[in-house]
């Protein structure tokens, strides 16, 4: 047996499927939503507040949708959540295409933000189902890699497809999206997915993780520091985009690179980082990583020529390797048995700060430049490590460990 065969044979068909289709969909969507800002701003009336307000509306929708989806699907199934999304998705992408009424792209752009929200935990759930779970460590991984090398594609083939017509990156998407649904849809049904989908299900009410966040006051700082972080996590797939266009000649080209040069590092590097974070506590890899956020952000700040700017992404993505494991690593230790699914649920309201980034971003750039924006979302990053110290004290003190018992678990 060839050793693709045997890999191809180590996981479920609709595995594979969900693995290839996230190279696909993942390139679509960033050959052209990173460059939306830019979009709004050089072909509608929009001043780059409301462009910002517009921009953060759909991971504000996503908050909320995130709650929604987990219920849904274990009411009417997984299959016709994932397929439901994907199918209003295609159709938003064309209404990017075609629509420039500043109210229309406000509700595109929403109604996105929940078909993500409903898409991916859905489909992270189903690999689950059909995954022993010895392997779901390393399909989740997979899944990871393939959003990389999507992203890493998409937002080159999207700065040169603009060049034709602005709106020709969201109509292909469009179609990347259609063709894809159609076949992951053949794929469900051929495999039976019927009989097993709602297996493993986990309820996530507005009532359980609303409770969560009232009355786990670790959670609630754990929380703050999620929305901090996300405030200048946000700026990269916003105002960056904007500012690089300000700033230097060939601006957009430049951040069409700078995406990519993302996620061809994270792909490189998210092993070695993570093993070596794997030897340290989950607070000790987040602190280190938005210390790289912030170094990343400085230099984007005093940025003035390519070379400058991919030295700070390339930091700057340092810290997204080491926050986003060690994130979810300290979400998974802290949650009680039997409402993990609760507390990732909860989770998700750390996405008032990609929200509240792209707004608070594009006032910024507008007002004050981009190099009182970045300093002030890199100050955001190691105020947000303060929160996360806190939240982990309070941690120790309610469940009665020491700093050195609970670095002792982590080796």
């Amino acid at each position: 047996m060839s050793w693709t065969k045997k890999r191809l044979q180590e996981y479920h068909p609709i595995v594979w499927s969900l693995i290839v289709g996230t190279v696909f969909v993942r390139a679509a969507s960033s050959m052209s939503m990173p460059f939306l800002f830019l979009y709004l701003s050089n072909h509608t009336d929009m001043d780059l507040a409301m462009i910002g307000l517009t921009i953060g509306a759909g991971p504000l929708a996503g908050t909320i949708g995130g709650f929604i989806a987990g219920t849904l699907s274990d009411r009417i199934g997984r299959r016709r959540v994932m397929l439901g999304a994907l199918y209003v998705w295609t159709l938003v992408f064309i209404g990017f295409a075609i629509s420039k009424n500043p109210l229309v792209l406000l509700f595109l752009n929403m109604a996105g933000g929940l078909c993500r929200s409903f898409y991916e935990p859905v489909s992270q759930a189903l690999m689950a189902d059909v995954t022993p779970p010895e392997k779901r460590f390393r399909v989740f991984g997979l899944r990871y890699t393939a959003i990389n090398v999507g992203v890493a594609v998409g937002p080159i083939a999207g700065a040169v497809l603009a060049k034709t017509s602005v709106a020709l990156p969201f109509m292909i998407t469009a179609l990347i999206y259609l063709l894809y649904v159609i076949s992951l849809q053949r794929l469900l049904n051929k495999f039976g997915i019927k009989q097993i989908e709602g297996q493993k299900k986990e309820t996530i009410t507005f009532g359980r993780a609303f409770s969560v966040v009232v009355n786990d006051k670790a959670f609630r700082l754990y929380m703050i520091a999620g929305v901090l972080g996300a405030v200048g996590y946000s700026q990269m797939s916003s105002t960056l985009a904007k500012f690089t266009e300000m700033t230097v000649a060939s601006g957009a080209e430049l951040f069409a690179i700078l995406m990519s040069i993302n996620a061809v590092v994270v792909v490189l590097m998210q092993m070695p980082l993570t093993r070596w974070a794997e030897k340290k506590t989950p607070l000790t890899a987040i602190v280190v990583g938005n210390v790289m956020y912030a170094l990343g952000d400085i230099g984007y700040a005093f940025a003035g020529s390519w070379a400058l700017f991919i030295i700070a992404m390339v930091l700057f993505t340092f810290g997204e390797i080491l926050t986003f494991t060690a994130g979810d690593v300290l979400i998974d230790r802290m949650a009680p048995e039997g409402m993990r699914g609760s507390y990732y649920g909860a989770k998700s309201f750390s996405n008032l700060g990609q929200f509240i980034g792209p707004w608070m971003g594009g006032m910024l750039l507008g007002l004050y430049g981009g190099t009182t924006l970045f300093l002030t979302v890199a100050a955001f990053s190691m105020v947000s490590s303060a929160f996360q110290w806190a939240g982990q004290r309070v941690y120790f003190a309610t469940h009665g460990k020491s700093l050195n018992e609970a670095r002792a678990e982590s080796l």
